[in-house]
């Protein structure tokens, strides 16, 4: 979640400098998806109506026997010695999962305190409908995330010195969906390098991870403020997408960003 850009100290007390929020820079899926969508539903739908038409005609087929010899499967259970040991907790990555998803939450590094301005975190969770006002077009994003059988959102946001912050955020889907199948990280990985919407670079390798990539922005600069910089992580594993964001005024090495992504995707 970007930070607020951050105004210079008024010049005098009477014409004093007015804050100015920061634009969500996520860039949505366009609606040509919705649009094609849509017409391989109409095209279903018109097949369908033709089979049904086709079949009406026909007489009936005979059902095959429901006894069928040379089944697939063994006829008795396996010997309690053949039978594979479960996997322990350590290893199985859905019992991690499926327990209070903010356990998995990196702990706040050290010098950092919570920032309590952020309002979309409540005791740890941010609200499907919250997190996608993040988005330019909150609405399509929103129905994305359902349709992808979105289950919840934790998050963290922490605060160092006067203008840092950092927002760690892990969205998870339900059983028998990877994040990866989801799409969601690989969506906001394809525009990070656009100079306008995403960082203007390709980022680098996340140690560990698949296809996770994080991102160091060019500075922004406007009249009147003072600079912004930023810089992101995104990543999955398993059935959570991880999101990590730091803004500042002051330059954010490669390093500030790393550790974070590294450590998080420690802990899934």
């Amino acid at each position: 979640m970007p930070a607020s850009a951050t105004p210079l100290p008024a010049a005098s007390a009477e014409e004093p400098h007015q804050p100015q929020a920061r634009p969500a820079k996520r860039r949505p899926r366009g609606r040509t998806t919705l649009i094609i969508a849509a017409a391989a539903v109409l095209g279903i739908a018109a097949g369908t109506a033709v089979g049904y038409g086709v079949q009406a005609g026909r007489a009936p087929t005979p059902l095959a026997a429901l006894s069928q010899p040379g089944l697939g499967y063994p006829a008795k259970a396996l010997p309690a010695g053949q039978v594979p040991d479960p996997l322990p907790a350590s290893q199985d990555r859905q019992v991690r999962t499926d327990g209070d998803l903010r356990k998995l939450l990196i702990p706040r590094p050290k010098g950092w305190s919570d920032n309590k301005d952020m309002l979309f975190v409540q005791d740890g969770w941010v609200g499907v409908e919250n997190y996608a006002l993040d988005f330019e077009d909150e609405g399509f994003m929103f129905t994305r995330l359902l349709e992808a059988d979105v289950r919840r959102v934790a998050a963290a946001a922490w605060k160092k010195g006067e203008y840092r912050t950092a927002d760690v955020l892990l969205v998870q889907y339900r059983s028998g969906v990877t994040a990866a199948a989801a799409l969601h990280a690989e969506d906001q990985r394809a525009y990070m390098p656009d100079e306008e919407h995403g960082a203007g670079n390709e980022g680098d390798a996340i140690k560990g991870s698949l296809n996770g990539r994080y991102y160091v922005y060019k500075v922004q600069r406007k009249a009147g403020f003072m600079p912004l910089y930023r810089a992101r992580a995104v990543f999955d594993r398993g059935d959570v997408m991880a999101e990590i964001d730091i803004s500042d005024t002051e330059p954010i090495s490669k390093k500030d960003i790393r550790t974070l992504a590294e450590q998080q995707l420690e802990r899934l």
